[in-house]
């Protein structure tokens, strides 16, 4: 994860403590949407960095209704936020809302929030529409302390989207994912790999990478983990990075062998002597 820059440190740490205090008082008054709203908005400026004025836009109008807040960086929508009231617990229903939201206007972030709880999706564009859940806060429990706790807030952070901090962490993520891991191990590489470990344990023993991936799939693996729409979109992604290395490697072979050709074919010949050979001079 993504460090704190140590001057953002001072202003994470009094906002977490300020905010942690307002939230507590607002959920025992049991506020509602509106006032959660005006709570999530003066977050948004004091913890997380955003321009309340130039990059916070309430009410953005989506088709005919209206999503809670947005965010703007550089004139261009990058994220939607949909707010609940403090004392709603947020459900699927209230993510779908969300999400349907971001996919309407092409956007990749959205994030779903009672003030307290901060869920924050990355949206897939597939059929049907799905989402990935990358970063769950609890503001309550944040131990501003905790170096861990402030990367995580960091993530959401102004400074953090101008950095990529978000993007980087999702792509980590789904790194370490276990349909991504499953897909990695049933790959031929990797197969290969542990034939050969195999072989040199048992080298006697005639093995395959059919019949290791056969052993995985039917008696290590979970099911689970190899089925379904993130199991595929791991074996794509999988698959591309694959063609894309050999794609690669294709054309640094092909350039070496053009540079090797064009060596030669523009190496000076080699200039005829007039010295006798040692036939000639035996004449």
């Amino acid at each position: 994860m993504a460090s704190v820059p140590k001057k953002l440190t001072e202003r994470l740490i009094a906002g977490v403590k300020r905010f942690q205090s307002i939230l507590v008082a607002a959920k025992a008054r049991d506020v509602g949407e509106t006032d959660t709203v005006t709570i999530v908005k003066d977050m948004l400026a004091d913890v997380f960095g955003y321009d309340k004025y130039a990059e916070l836009t309430s009410e953005f109008a989506i088709r005919g209704t209206y999503c809670d807040l947005a965010i703007k960086l550089d004139g261009k929508l990058s994220t939607l936020i949909e707010v609940k009231a403090i004392g709603i617990d947020l459900k699927e229903a209230h993510v779908k809302q969300a999400v349907d939201y971001a996919a309407n206007q092409g956007v990749d972030w959205v994030l779903l929030t009672n003030g307290i709880r901060w869920c924050v999706y990355h949206v897939i564009f597939a059929r049907p529409i799905a989402q990935e859940l990358v970063v769950d806060i609890d503001f309550s429990t944040l131990n501003p302390r905790s170096d861990g706790d402030l990367e995580t807030i960091y993530l959401w952070c102004k400074e953090g989207w101008q950095r990529s901090a978000l993007g980087e962490f999702h792509t980590q993520k789904q790194a370490l994912s276990r349909f991504f891991l499953s897909a990695m191990v049933l790959s031929d590489p990797v197969l290969e790999v542990v034939r050969r470990e195999l072989r040199r344990v048992s080298p006697d023993v005639r093995i395959d990478i059919d019949q290791i991936r056969a052993v995985l799939v039917n008696e290590v693996l979970k099911r689970e983990v190899m089925e379904g729409d993130k199991a595929d979109e791991a074996r794509k992604k999988i698959s591309r990075a694959a063609n894309n290395s050999l794609r690669t490697t294709t054309a640094k072979e092909a350039k070496a062998v053009s540079a090797e050709v064009e060596a030669l074919s523009t190496a000076p010949e080699l200039a005829p002597t007039d010295e006798p050979t040692n036939a000639q001079a035996n004449e």
